[in-house]
């Protein structure tokens, strides 16, 4: 099967490159800038604001599945209306697409969140990607929309390098003890992602891990799992700072979880002493 994975050099998309490859599947990842790591069938740069280019890369790639994996941070040609483009090719073509979405969509005033609750975002980030999602499931209706919450993997998230970062000194910042989210690793979500893009799945999807955590708990665990001092972790409070973001947000997973067979594993779980010996074997 062929799979065309839009954003294969980010962190993500270079998980989903692997397991794809790994799983027999011919593989074509798309970039921006430069090819990452990963090793994919094929490279080809895209840029989602350019409807041209979306239709070259997609016909050129003739996939059974499109999965977004791309991140255009608050950028809102490339992280709203660039998505709904490429749901609009993906469903003249009668591809079936999965989009990755944030739980970023929403305030974080009601907490728990599952996919009846509609987003209210506050930051432009989360506006753009409540945008997108909205869009997507307007032109492509049999699409996948999966939110998820911080990833975290192998050591390369930006959440792990920052860890490190403010653990040696190197880099000002805090870790704030008032936003709580449900971190998910980058293996479980990929393998996540990959069943939901062969199944019959469509609508929005909640894809994160079980535990609920602040920034600063779950920089505590990946000290601990690396050896680092967590005490030189400093904390802070995100509603005393000036960088603007919902408190608490959980994404309620269950259901999706009940129709996977890749367990979502929490962070607990996944950044304890025996997945660290495992991690280094």
């Amino acid at each position: 099967m062929a799979i065309l994975i839009v954003g294969g050099s980010g962190f993500l998309g270079s998980e989903l490159v692997r397991q794809a490859r790994a799983a027999g599947h011919t593989t074509v990842a798309t970039y921006t800038t430069k090819p990452g790591d990963s090793t994919p069938d094929a490279w080809r740069r895209l840029d989602l604001r350019d409807a041209e280019s979306l239709d070259s890369v997609v016909a050129d790639a003739q996939p059974r599945v499109v999965i977004n994996a791309s991140s255009g941070r608050a950028d809102w040609a490339i992280t709203a209306e660039g998505p709904v483009q490429l749901a609009i090719v993906t469903a003249k073509r009668g591809t079936p697409m999965v989009h990755v979405s944030t739980d970023a969509v929403f305030s974080g005033a009601g907490t728990l969140y599952d996919e009846s609750c509609l987003p209210d975002p506050i930051t432009p980030y989360g506006a753009a990607k409540a945008a997108a999602e909205t869009g997507i499931l307007a032109v492509h209706p049999k699409a996948v929309v999966a939110r998820t919450s911080l990833i975290i993997g192998h050591g390369l998230s930006v959440h792990e390098r920052l860890v490190h970062e403010l653990a040696a000194g190197t880099t000002d910042g805090a870790l704030y003890s008032d936003d709580i989210r449900c971190p998910v690793h980058v293996s479980d979500l990929a393998a996540a992602l990959l069943e939901l893009a062969h199944g019959s799945a469509a609508g929005i999807h909640h894809v994160a891990g079980p535990d609920a955590l602040s920034r600063h708990q779950l920089g505590v665990l990946i000290a601990e799992r690396d050896g680092l001092d967590a005490s030189r972790l400093p904390a802070g409070l995100r509603a005393d700072s000036t960088t603007p973001g919902p408190l608490d947000v959980r994404l309620d997973s269950q259901v999706t979880q009940r129709h996977l067979r890749t367990r979502l594993r929490g962070a607990r779980e996944f950044l304890s002493s025996a997945a660290a010996v495992q991690r280094k074997g």
